[in-house]
Order: C-alpha cells, then sequence, then structure tokens
C-alpha cells in the first residue's frame, strides 16, 4: 500500500511539473500566459540602460549637488519709474535686446507725497541753526528729496495733506513755528522695466538695456517679486 501512495505522489509531481513547464498546452493544460509582448514595443532605447555601481551612483549624485549649489541664482532686476512717452520706443528696444519672455514693462502709479517743510533758507548757516533747535526740541528731520526745495528741512512724510495737517498740529504744541505743509510731489503715472530672472545668458544683454533706459539705473527687486 504505501508503494503506491509513493507513485501516486510521484506522478502527481511529475503531473504538476510538467502542467508548470507547460508541456501540457497542447492538450489544452497549462497555466495562463502572462507574456505582454505590447510592453517591449513601447521601451525607449533599452540598450542605453547602463547598470553602475553603488559607488558610481554616489558620485554621480554628489556631483550634481556641487553643481545645483554653486549655481549663480537667476537675479530680478526692476528701474524706476520712466516716463510713459517713452514707452514705444523703449519696447521697440526691449524687442531687439531681450528675449520675449525675460521682461515686464508695467503700469506704474506713484502717489502723492505730502511733507511738513521748514526753509528755504538762504545759506547753510541758517540750516545748521535751525537744526539745532529742532535738535533741542528733540525732533527729527529727514533729507529732501525734491532738490528744488533745498536747502530745507521735512520733519515728516504724509501719504495726504490731512495726514500732514494732523501732525503739524501736532508739532506746533511742541514749539514749531515755521514749518508747514507742502505737497513734495504729486500724484503721477508711470511705467516700471522689471526682469524677473536674469540668469548668466542675460548678463550680457544688460548694457544694451541700460542704454535704452537712458541712465535710469536697474536695481534688485523687492522680496516677493520673483514672479
Amino acid at each position: 500500500m504505501l508503494r503506491v501512495w509513493v507513485l501516486l505522489l510521484l506522478l502527481l509531481n511529475a503531473g504538476y511539473f510538467a502542467w508548470g513547464q507547460g508541456w501540457l498546452l497542447a492538450y489544452g493544460f497549462g497555466p495562463a500566459i502572462q507574456s505582454e509582448p505590447h510592453r517591449l514595443l513601447q521601451q525607449i532605447q533599452p540598450e542605453a540602460i547602463q547598470i553602475i555601481s553603488e559607488l558610481e551612483a554616489r558620485k554621480i549624485v554628489a556631483a550634481a549637488s556641487t553643481a545645483a549649489a554653486t549655481a549663480k541664482p537667476a537675479l530680478c532686476l526692476q528701474s524706476g519709474v520712466l516716463d510713459p512717452q517713452r514707452g514705444d520706443a523703449l519696447r521697440q528696444a526691449l524687442q531687439a535686446a531681450l528675449p520675449a519672455q525675460s521682461w515686464v514693462l508695467e503700469d506704474v502709479v506713484v502717489p502723492e507725497r505730502w511733507i511738513i517743510y521748514m526753509g528755504k533758507y538762504g545759506n547753510t548757516a541758517e540750516l545748521a541753526k535751525k537744526r539745532a533747535q529742532l535738535d533741542s526740541l528733540h525732533l527729527t528731520f529727514e533729507p529732501l528729496t525734491n532738490s528744488t526745495l533745498a536747502p530745507g528741512l521735512s520733519l515728516g512724510v504724509f501719504a495726504s495733506q490731512a495726514q500732514a495737517n494732523t501732525a503739524l498740529e501736532a508739532l506746533a504744541k511742541r514749539g514749531v513755528r515755521t514749518a508747514r505743509v507742502l505737497q513734495e510731489q504729486p500724484e503721477r503715472h508711470g511705467l516700471r522695466l522689471r526682469l524677473p530672472a536674469v540668469n548668466d545668458d542675460l548678463q550680457a544683454s544688460l548694457p544694451a538695456v541700460r542704454a535704452a533706459l537712458a541712465g535710469q539705473a536697474l536695481v534688485a527687486c523687492p522680496a516677493g517679486r520673483q514672479d
């Protein structure tokens, strides 16, 4: 009886092996074929795949990291406010000097600016005397941005005439008698050139851009304007 069981097990194992190898497919028996030849046709240059060692992979990663760390980040540069009447000529110059997507000429509005003004003084001696008086009152003053008001002093800059008048009333209570509210700059409209991403390639074109700006300086964009 034992011999029968051993013989039966041998026959079962031999049959399973033949089934697994596909030898019985001609008789309708065998596992499902899992081949997908269409996937081989979708491969792109499989002969280009190279197997490298772990050490070689680490060297490649390290080289890429070093290159990324030493690469100079692109700079965002912008001009000051430009005369809008120069817009057409400036656009033509920029189109000739820079790629189309590398620059933006945007409309800007410069708000009006009011100051509390003291002056004009006849000479620097009078200006120094007035500064000493303000120091004795523990008041601070600011430099003038409008050269036509010099020599003079600004006791504050404000966005509206009403704000400046309120501040002047407070200064009068502290002993200031000769100051007055003055509009230092009216609201004006203009253009601003912005170069969001100046890389090494664009650096070579900057002299032509500065020439088109007619002396207008390019400065770093405020934080958050690299868009």
